[in-house]
């Protein structure tokens, strides 16, 4: 008697590059998203002119390489949590643009991760520059 067959998770078709090949073509793909982000979100255009200006500022304010650290580390945070969150709205919304609760919730989360992250750029800043 046979065991009965287990589904084999679907694997990605796109997947199966090794090596040197693997590593310039996630390259490729993670400049392909940087670029759809900056065309297609607002929200990424304008927290990229405020890390355009606070990088570069952060390397004048911080005194030590530990508060330039905090305060590009808390910058590039905001770019990073707005990718995820433009990630899962464009997931969402590829899945249905009707209204659903779930879907509302997920997008809502990701703002909230936004929300925070744009408030732990803010606290980073005021503890370097004032504490």
């Amino acid at each position: 008697m046979q065991a009965p067959q287990q589904d084999k998770p679907q694997e990605s078709p796109f997947k199966g590059k090794t090596g040197l090949v693997r590593v310039i073509n996630a390259f490729g793909y993670s400049l392909s998203g940087l670029r759809a982000a900056f065309r297609h979100e607002d929200a990424f255009r304008q927290e990229c002119l405020l890390a355009a200006v606070l990088i570069p500022l952060a390397l004048v304010v911080g005194d030590t390489a530990m508060e330039r650290a905090l305060l590009i580390g808390s910058t590039m945070l905001v770019l990073i949590v707005e990718l995820l969150n433009s990630a899962v709205e464009a997931t969402v919304d590829r899945v249905s643009l009707e209204r659903h609760q779930l879907a509302k919730r997920a997008k809502d989360i990701g703002s909230a991760a936004v929300l925070l992250s744009l408030f732990n750029l803010a606290a980073m800043w005021a503890l370097v520059l004032f504490g």
